[in-house]
């Protein structure tokens, strides 16, 4: 439990924020936004911005640094003495110092529950190379968003075994600079102290939450000037809806994208099927084994995609030519899955490669690529040139006349991007400037591409996005791995990414790597069916019918996997409005219980137990061999187990028991939802999945 002192700096509806003071701090009132406080001409400046919702906040930091600085030439220089007040208004106030014989202006907007800050230098020929801020922390404040992963440096941090680093970034460090593949960014955090922190730009920058030094945020971002938001509110998800709202709204995906979805790395055209009967089939084997074999376990699936390599070319993405060897009669294929209600999707780069790199590269289309890039030949598209956007998108749309009705947009997350302050793109900023913000230029590259051929019915599905690209796009959480640990980081990932204001976003069922874990993936499929979009793949590129393992016919899996999809399909039109709900007012579709809760100390703690939409609770087991957990109710409710059919109280832990096949689930009663018994639809899936089907014999049923 956390201390009382917790509580109450958790409680009050403080305002926001910053900066610091090398003596101590200064109380004092002011007409102006930002009450600026020292001891004198030579002492660092303080700010306090002054909040409608309570007192204001000032923060001290230590002896060696001060409230706002900024780097020039390689000196670390921060602000002191007493501004001038250039200009106030209702709106407005302009500060400006006399730094040593440099300008430093400061403008404070106000916007109701926010300020939006802006600090750089009047007009020199030497720009600062970035910025710094030192924000005050209390004891156990809390902290989270910024980034999907659950701790900075190489992904495989994130799924460490014995990682315990959750959900709270409190103690951690971040680089806010994009890294592959788990790469969802957004430069905004809030804080349990009721307000919420967001930088605006696409320079890279870096957030310590109080690891260096304990009772402080210590903040940089690079660029010769700095604007962020002070964003206040009674409760956190005031903040989060609101700021979910201005970087958006949210890309609404069509109803079809709420149903369960099925893919693999690979997609091979053999000449047998997984039961070494032949195949007759007119399309891809690897498909149509899926499409029959969920068909006849009576899996539903409304969407399929294909990921590379599927045109032609060594590397399989020349020119976006279908190969009519490993997809024969693609448009026909298309036909034949949506008469069964299937839409097909297929994978994307952010580069090119065939005989149009040419064209392209005579036209300057493209960006320079890194050392570390891939090993085989690709030119990179330079998205910040409009002509280069316009010219690409009618590829895309090739594709998409075709019937194609969604892309995942893999990479465009730095993986061969070059880093530079030297190279510049098109659009005359630099590669730095540029790096965080090609994702978003990527995307609606292509959602420009895509629309006026599909208008509303498609969905873009990019695994890197930063600030802006959810009004495009929803996403996936990268190549995840597969152990326990991999399950805990996309239970934390999808949690940060609501908070960043990212609420349409799945993970793959299992984990990318192909050797899948069995408990881990049962549990996992449960995860999916309660996550924003439901995707099951890649599952070694087999199916669960089929496993590279024994028992090769893995009957279990199966009857999860058919009973989370039937189950999901019955909660398609209620993840469809809550959809709607979150594009409309910000509130994401997946709702860490502080969001809804949060004077309730437990919601902080539990982060395990999560909201999927208004009306259901759900906690994930994540350790293998574990059958048990505590699963916090929220007080105020009674809460439904849809297992046991048990009402409980809101307001108290209960232990449930939860075997592989379970996930734990608590419907809010009084909610219009209505949804299947669990145990007997469970019941009937292991029934259904119990025989065993030769492709030979359901073959013989199709009319090609």
């Amino acid at each position: 439990m956390r201390s009382k002192k917790y509580l109450n700096v958790m409680y009050r509806i403080p305002i926001v924020i910053i900066m610091v003071l090398l003596f101590g701090i200064i109380s004092c009132t002011s007409k102006y936004p930002a009450t600026v406080l020292n001891s004198g001409e030579d002492s660092f400046a303080m700010l306090s911005f002054n909040n409608s919702f309570g007192d204001a906040i000032t923060i001290s930091a230590g002896s060696e640094a001060g409230a706002v600085g900024y780097e020039m030439e390689g000196e670390t220089i921060w602000l002191k003495g007493q501004p001038e007040i250039v200009s106030d208004s209702k709106t407005s106030t302009i500060y400006k110092w006399d730094n040593n014989g440099q300008k430093v202006i400061m403008q404070v907007v106000n916007k109701d529950k926010d300020k939006d800050i802006t600090l750089k230098l009047e007009s020199t020929e030497v720009q600062p190379s970035q910025w710094f801020l030192n924000v005050k922390a209390t004891e156990d404040e809390y902290f989270t968003g910024v980034f999907e992963r659950v701790v900075d440096g190489g992904q495989q941090e994130s799924w460490k075994e014995g990682i315990t680093s959750a959900l709270n970034l409190r103690g951690e460090r971040v680089e806010v600079i994009l890294k592959p593949t788990v790469s969802a960014y957004c430069p905004f955090y809030i804080s349990s102290g009721n307000y919420g922190f967001f930088v605006h730009g696409t320079w890279p920058g870096v957030i310590d939450f109080c690891k260096e030094n304990p009772e402080v945020v210590q903040i940089s971002f690079e660029g010769p000037e700095f604007n962020f938001s002070l964003m206040t509110d009674e409760g956190p998800a005031g903040i989060v809806k609101r700021h979910s709202l201005e970087v958006g709204p949210s890309f609404n995906p069509p109803d079809w994208a709420f149903g369960p979805w099925r893919w693999r790395d690979d997609h091979f055209n053999k000449e047998t099927y997984f039961d070494d009967s032949k195949v007759n089939a007119l399309y891809n084997s690897d498909i149509v084994e899926d499409v029959l074999m969920m068909r006849a376990y009576d899996i539903p699936c409304t969407a399929y995609w294909i990921d590379r390599p599927w045109a032609l070319g060594s590397r399989g993405y020349d020119d976006f030519e279908v190969d009519p060897e490993r997809l024969p009669q693609f448009e026909k294929m298309i036909s034949w899955l949506n008469k069964q209600d299937i839409e097909l999707m297929l994978w994307i780069a952010p580069w090119i490669m065939g005989d149009m790199t040419k064209e392209a590269v005579e036209k300057g289309y493209t960006l320079k690529t890194s050392t570390r890039g891939l090993d085989f030949n690709q030119v990179l598209m330079d998205f910040s040139n409009p002509e280069a956007c316009e010219w690409w998108g009618k590829y895309i749309a090739k594709i998409a006349k075709k019937g194609v009705k969604g892309f995942k947009l893999d990479r465009a997350d730095g993986e061969i991007l070059c880093d530079s302050l030297h190279l510049i793109t098109s659009s005359g900023i630099s590669y730095r400037e540029n790096f965080n913000d090609y994702t978003h230029q990527y995307i609606k590259a292509t959602y420009d591409a895509v629309k006026p051929v599909h208008g509303d019915n498609f969905i873009l599905f990019p695994r890197a996005i930063y600030t802006g690209s959810s009004r495009y796009g929803a996403m996936w959480a990268g190549d995840t791995g597969n152990p326990p640990e991999g399950l805990r980081s996309v239970l934390i990932g999808a949690q940060r990414c609501a908070v960043m204001g990212y609420p349409f976003w799945t993970s793959d069922t299992g984990g990318y790597p192909k050797n899948i874990q069995r408990e881990t993936t049962k549990r996992w499929i449960g995860f999916s069916c309660f996550s924003p979009i439901m995707e099951v793949g890649p599952t070694n590129n087999l199916g669960f019918w089929g496993m590279n393992y024994e028992p090769s016919f893995d009957h279990e899996l199966l009857a999860i996997w058919r009973f989370y999809a039937k189950l999901r399909m019955s909660l398609k039109g209620y993840a469809s409005e809550m959809g709607d709900i979150a594009c409309e007012t910000g509130m994401p579709v997946i709702r860490p219980l502080f969001l809804e809760y949060p004077k309730q100390n437990q919601s902080w703690e539990n982060w395990e137990t999560y909201k999927f939409g208004n009306d259901l609770l759900v906690s994930v087991i994540w350790q293998e061999g574990k059958t048990n957990q505590q699963v916090y109710l929220p007080a105020g409710e009674t809460w439904i187990d849809l297992w046991s059919n048990q009402e409980f109280k809101g307001g108290q832990y209960i232990e449930v028991e939860a075997q592989p096949y379970q996930i734990p689930v608590f419907l809010k009663k009084g909610s219009s939802l209505v949804l299947p018994d669990f145990n007997k639809l469970y019941q009937e899936s292991v029934e259904l999945t119990s025989v065993k089907y030769q492709m030979r014999d359901l073959e013989l049923k199709e009319e090609w």
